[in-house]
């Protein structure tokens, strides 16, 4: 017998498996979500870490025998933090080869699981995208068991492998788990960046929480929450531990401070949450008879129905229709008016976080079927009951802000505007913060317009609106002037050289807007202003910034008269300065 599969009979045997929990936390308040169990191997082994030892249980078929050994070891640590009322969820890492085992389903029944004192809707079954599964629709079939239960599933360590994506869309997941080396060093890499940027946008449609591993830096954690990922776990907040210890005040404080901060400079986005919209209605408890549900309702001529809360946590929602036609008639009277509510609730019903905005909230209501299209909506906060949302309240307020938006946002780029760009100039004035104000302007446009057309230069403009939504951080201000000028407001003090790298990407990237003469030549031949042919530079980005670092500003109005006066002497500097095309050869203009 070799040395490994003698080692792993050791552990299986002689129990040599521990558990320690690592914390998961929300990234808006740093409240507690749950815990992800880890098992650890007690003494000295064969193994480097647990990953090789399933992967060699796996080889010598004990893969149930270790899987076994781990969920039992965890379930009896997680008891004594886990008992009720307290709705905190653990996390448990599961093989999809042993989900279809008929063990494991025996296993993880309410009965196995109340000697625990844990509700199945606790508990929630990590599965990794690193791991095969062959038989998709036998798995999908197992983990639709597992949903009828009450049980939750994530998809662990989306980001390390290929097949995540559709894993998603075939388990259709409550928590999808984003893989650390995903998340390490995301605030110096534009790419992962978007990439998780991209999940947050696919998680507001979907309702999908996402949850990324191994933060371990004050820089990564700000990140996370500038791009709206939900909850995190990782060193930074809390190691793994045998004992379950409270999160540090100081990490508290850093996530609400940095929350703070990014609400404090966009107020707007505030308003167009859907806590604005929620009000607080009446709730019933999921034992309480039909009769009583009826009465309640009854009893206030505009309740429209009423959401089932047990322990401050939504269960159902019962409207005020679909309880009146079951109780239409005697026969459904005499059937169901003594059942508790739990009965004849519905379970499966539409529920967003406080800060979802209004919009994704809009497109969730909508995508429902057509007997729940016109249903109530569930509002929560961290989980817990925070009120209701009428369909009608919800299109109204789409309405308004589609409205609004049209008004304020420029109708080429989708940026602000400059009723928008004077509203934020004000609010740093007044806050007193650090800020600097940049202005970008596109030289020689004009001539460029003239020989290529109006639709070229659109192309133009967006270019440099897609460039600054690039480089530019998501929790800063753009707005767009008018034209070819636009305006970028940070809550930081920078000058003109932090800016080198959007002015190379633009003049770089416009070249592809000019035909091959044009970019050999360095220049293009226009009519001047004065009618007279002229030779004109390919465009190039001006860039100029005033900051309160040396200069406290008194009106948006002397913001503006300093960035117009560097703005002209920018352009005096570039005309003096002696043209030369993309080759470095001078560029003969008439003058």
């Amino acid at each position: 017998m070799d040395k490994r599969r003698k080692s792993l009979n050791n552990i299986t045997e002689n129990k040599q498996i521990k558990t320690v929990f690592q914390p998961i936390i929300s990234l808006r308040n740093g409240v507690l979500l749950g815990y992800e169990a880890l098992s650890r191997i007690i003494g000295e082994s064969e193994f480097e870490n647990t990953e090789t030892l399933f992967a060699t249980a796996k080889q010598y078929n004990r893969l149930w025998d270790l899987e076994l050994l781990s969920r039992t070891t965890a379930l009896e640590a997680a008891k004594s933090f886990m008992i009720p009322p307290f709705k905190v969820k653990l996390f448990i890492n599961v093989h999809p080869r042993i989900m279809h085992d008929k063990a494991f389903k025996k296993g993880f029944t309410k009965e196995c699981l109340s000697k625990y004192s844990i509700d199945p809707s606790n508990i929630i079954f990590e599965i990794t995208e690193r791991n095969v599964i062959n038989d998709m629709d036998g798995f999908k079939a197992t983990i639709y068991h597992y949903k009828n239960q009450g049980y939750k599933i994530a998809i662990d360590d989306v980001g390390s492998g290929y097949s995540g994506l559709n894993l998603i869309s075939a388990v259709n997941p409550n928590y999808v788990k984003l893989d650390m080396k995903l998340i390490r060093n995301i605030n110096k890499d534009n790419l992962k960046g978007a990439i998780v940027k991209g999940m947050v946008e696919f998680s507001k449609v979907s309702n999908v929480k996402l949850i990324a591993e191994g933060i371990e830096t004050y820089e990564e954690l700000e990140t996370l929450i500038e791009l709206g990922v939900q909850y995190a776990q990782g060193y930074f907040i809390q190691k793994p531990a045998e004992k379950i210890h409270n999160i540090r005040p100081e990490v508290i404080q850093t996530i609400i401070e940095i929350n703070r901060k990014l609400n404090q400079g966009d107020r707007s986005h505030n308003l167009s949450t859907i806590k604005y919209l929620s009000e607080p209605t009446k709730t019933i408890s999921p034992e309480k008879p039909v009769y009583y549900a009826y009465d309640l309702i009854k009893q206030t001529p505009d309740c429209f129905g009423l959401c089932v809360v047990e322990d401050s946590v939504p269960v159902g929602i019962i409207t005020k229709e679909k309880l009146s036609l079951m109780l239409s008639d005697e026969y459904g009277v005499g059937l169901n008016q003594n059942e508790p509510i739990s009965v004849v609730m519905d379970r499966d019903f539409l529920a967003v976080e406080s800060e979802f905005p209004v919009s994704v909230v809009s497109t969730l209501a909508m995508a429902r079927t057509e007997d729940k299209l016109y249903d109530f909506i569930v509002v929560t906060e961290d989980g817990k009951y925070l009120g209701t949302v009428t369909i009608k309240t919800l299109l109204q307020k789409s309405t308004e802000l589609e409205v609004s938006a049209a008004k304020q946002l420029n109708p080429l780029t989708g940026l602000p505007g400059n009723q928008m760009i004077e509203q934020k100039l004000n609010e740093y004035l007044e806050s007193g913060k650090e800020y600097s104000v940049v202005y970008f302007d596109i030289e020689n446009f004009k001539a460029y317009n003239d020989v290529y057309g109006f639709e070229s230069g659109d192309l133009v403009i967006r270019l440099l609106a897609d460039v600054l939504r690039e480089k530019i951080p998501t929790n800063q201000f753009i707005g767009h002037i008018g034209g070819d000028d636009f305006l970028v407001i940070l809550d930081s003090h920078k000058t003109q050289d932090d800016f080198k790298g959007i002015v190379e990407l633009f003049e770089s990237d416009v070249l592809a807007f000019y035909n091959q003469t044009d970019i050999e030549n360095g220049y293009i031949t226009a009519i001047s202003r004065y009618g007279i042919e002229e030779k004109f530079p390919l465009v190039a980005l001006t860039v100029v910034v005033v900051n309160n670092k040396s200069h406290e500003y008194e009106s948006s109005y002397e913001i503006s008269a300093d960035l117009a006066g560097l703005k002209n002497k920018a352009r005096r500097f570039r005309a003096s300065a002696i043209p030369l095309n993309y080759s470095g050869k001078k560029i003969e203009t008439d003058t």
